[in-house]
């Protein structure tokens, strides 16, 4: 804690894995499956997993806080390396740029890693998990009270899921990453995942749903395409706008509506990337609907009981209405986050923060800055 008593956490800062982590960390005999980037023909960057390519050119933008937004985008000169800060994935430079933000500390997510999906070979994913958690455990371990690392855990088999996670919980790890969609035909919050809640539960953390890019499908609830990437470029506003939201909001009503949290009233769950202005919408659309359809529905509750209890959300830098959900849903429910250092995130994230929560009393400031970060992670 600072010495102004404020007690400050980014809770969305992400790292940029290096590009050789998985020929370093991954298992002998998965190493010529490695993720890794290569070069086509032309010499245009390709990020590689299992041989083959799921992103070719532009992967600057994976990164690029330093860089034009713009100009990462469409400078084609631009690599890989050229939009990783050294923050992004060494260890001191990035307790220096928590000192020149005044934060504390800084909940850390991967950037590759939200990208592969290896649904077809669980025991790949789980070797990709675990090359990515061992790093990502090199990387924290000697500033854990500055950087708190989120074990990457997929879900494609539980058994090994749940020996995974239970190994990064006994190294200090601070939670686990939940991708928010159906796995295997199966939403998280079916019973066959129940072993990992209750590890997080008896551990008194955190999972941690936090968006995804999937470049090999089209996952929407409508079934609606509004732009054909075969034909014509997604509209980039659009796309970061809503983009991790229309993930995130049917994820976090699937977990509500399936009774999760009748199963498991002390799982916390933190939505990360999103934005939360929609938090009270949400509560009102699912609880007016319960009373209609309430006899059909598995829960004992309100859904809106469940969201109040059970879920924390993470805003983004410059969002204007949180002072009000603080009101309406109440002010020990939401953080903040930078998403530092992703192409859409901003250098002056601390700035903006600190005059979007302005209008606010000082203890609810306090609270959404990094207190309520106290509970969510079970911190004296």
């Amino acid at each position: 804690m600072r010495n102004d008593g404020r007690f400050v956490v980014d809770m969305d800062s992400h790292v940029m894995e290096p590009p050789d982590l998985w020929l370093n960390y991954l298992e002998p005999r998965f190493r010529e499956r490695a993720i890794h980037i290569a070069r086509d023909d032309s010499g245009v960057e390709m990020l590689m997993v299992d041989g083959k390519p799921i992103l070719t050119g532009r992967l600057a933008a994976l990164g690029g806080a330093e860089h034009d937004a713009v100009e990462t985008f469409t400078n084609p000169a631009l690599t890989y390396l050229d939009g990783c800060p050294k923050a992004s994935y060494d260890t001191s430079a990035r307790v220096q740029l928590l000192d020149q933000w005044g934060v504390d500390a800084g909940v850390v997510f991967p950037t590759i890693g939200i990208l592969w999906d290896k649904e077809d070979d669980p025991e790949l994913a789980m070797a990709y998990a675990r090359a990515y958690n061992n790093w990502q455990w090199d990387f924290a371990k000697s500033a854990l009270d500055r950087i708190w690392p989120i074990a990457q855990i997929p879900l494609y088999d539980v058994d090994l899921a749940r020996v995974e996670l239970e190994r990064c919980l006994k190294l200090g790890f601070k939670g686990m990453f939940l991708a928010p969609e159906p796995v295997c035909g199966k939403r998280p919050s079916h019973p066959q995942f129940d072993p990992l809640w209750q590890l997080l539960v008896a551990a008194d953390l955190p999972v941690c749903v936090h968006l995804i890019v999937r470049f090999d499908r089209v996952v929407n609830l409508s079934g609606t395409r509004w732009w054909d990437p075969e034909k014509e470029r997604t509209d980039t506003v659009f796309s970061f706008a809503l983009g991790g939201t229309m993930q995130l909001i049917p994820a976090v009503a699937a977990l509500v509506c399936d009774g999760l949290f009748d199963r498991f009233p002390g799982l916390k769950v933190a939505i990360v990337e999103s934005g939360a202005g929609y938090v009270r919408y949400l509560m009102d659309r699912l609880d007016e609907k319960y009373a209609r359809f309430g006899r059909t529905s598995p829960l004992r509750r309100r859904p809106s009981e469940y969201i109040r209890e059970n879920f924390w959300f993470v805003m983004d830098p410059s969002e204007g209405a949180i002072d009000a959900q603080c009101d309406l849903v109440g002010e020990d429910r939401f953080l903040w986050g930078s998403d530092y250092p992703h192409v859409d995130s901003h250098l002056s994230a601390m700035q903006e923060v600190e005059m979007a929560l302005a209008p606010m009393t000082p203890a609810r400031r306090n609270k959404v800055l990094g207190g309520n970060a106290r509970r969510l992670f079970n911190l004296p």
